[in-house]
């Protein structure tokens, strides 16, 4: 097994100095947005473990559910006299900007445009609030570049877990590490393209769950199959508490978006197309056979979303 990285992203609000651009309209428990102007703008990947902190202290974290992306004309600002944007508001006097290179108080920034690619992720299922566990010299610490001044960093996550720990913030570190563990899986090509890591997956689920359906209940092994709740295609990763056992039938309409869960209540949702045969009619509304873990909410909300929240 292994884990991926952990990203320390800023989120500084109001407060920030910098007044090179307009900044973003984030929540702190549900979103966060950036631009490809930011460095390693486009390392962040649905799974990850995000880490929101305010250059002072630590303010939560979660894991990256969905990354919206578009397009957008963004203002950015500089100094006239060199041309930089790396400067700063004052409190009093006339002039009241102060440029860091030319270290001159100047009277208005200019302002440029330029095409940018935007992102807005989404984390709030799996959110947990850690304001003040960690110190912003302690968040600093953990990066893996602790002299980075870019605003999303990224860290090791047994160190961010051992420090949230020590910390006292046992839950939320729990939480969030089992999102990161994977068996190594992926594909290895030979005839055909096959799929690593699937028996030991499917061996970890009936382990966790039992000779269970999780949508109909009590169902023989034989029938049952380990089924992803996300494209095992895409991220060729075995997630743990990434799967669910499933009747074949039942994991065919799971794949098609016949069947979807609702990621808070725990409630299932058959579409109309196979509501009206009895044998899965009568699911609808039924609750999930098995506990679900956060991870497994976070997974199940991003299938709704892509199934059921369609405007």
């Amino acid at each position: 097994m292994f884990v991926a990285t952990v990203w320390f992203v800023l989120a500084v609000g109001s407060e920030r100095q910098h007044g090179s651009n307009d900044g973003y309209d984030d929540d702190l428990a549900a979103h966060y947005r950036w631009d490809s102007t930011v460095p390693q703008h486009a390392n962040l990947a649905v799974g990850d473990v995000i880490a929101l902190w305010d250059k002072r202290k630590l303010l939560g974290i979660s894991v990256i559910e969905r990354i919206d992306t578009d397009h957008a004309v963004k203002t950015t600002y500089f100094h006239g006299s060199c041309g930089k944007a790396d400067f700063k508001p004052l409190k009093t006097g006339e002039l009241k900007w102060w440029c860091n290179k030319c270290r001159t108080r100047f009277a208005q920034p200019e302002p440029r445009t330029r095409d940018v690619v935007t992102y807005c992720l989404h984390h709030g299922r799996a959110w947990q609030s850690l304001s003040g566990r960690l110190t912003g010299d302690q968040v600093r610490r953990l990066c893996d570049k602790p002299r980075s001044q870019h605003s999303m960093r990224p860290a090791r996550w047994e160190k961010v877990q051992a420090a949230l720990e020590v910390a006292g913030a046992r839950l939320p570190a729990m939480v969030t590490a089992k999102a990161k563990f994977v068996i190594r899986g992926g594909h290895r090509q030979t005839t055909v393209e096959v799929r690593q890591g699937q028996d030991a997956f499917r061996r970890q689920l009936l382990t966790e769950q039992g000779e269970n359906c999780a949508f109909s209940g009590p169902t023989p092994a034989a029938a049952l199959e380990a089924a992803h709740l996300y494209s095992f295609a895409e991220s060729g990763e075995h997630h743990e508490f990434g799967g669910l056992m499933m009747r074949r039938d039942l994991h065919r309409l799971f794949d098609l978006g016949h069947i979807a869960v609702h990621p808070d209540t725990g409630l299932l949702d058959v579409g109309k197309e196979v509501r009206d045969y009895p044998l899965y009619g009568q699911l609808h509304g039924k609750t999930i056979h098995i506990p679900l873990q956060p991870q497994h909410r976070v997974w199940l909300g991003a299938h709704w979303d892509q199934h059921r929240a369609r405007p």
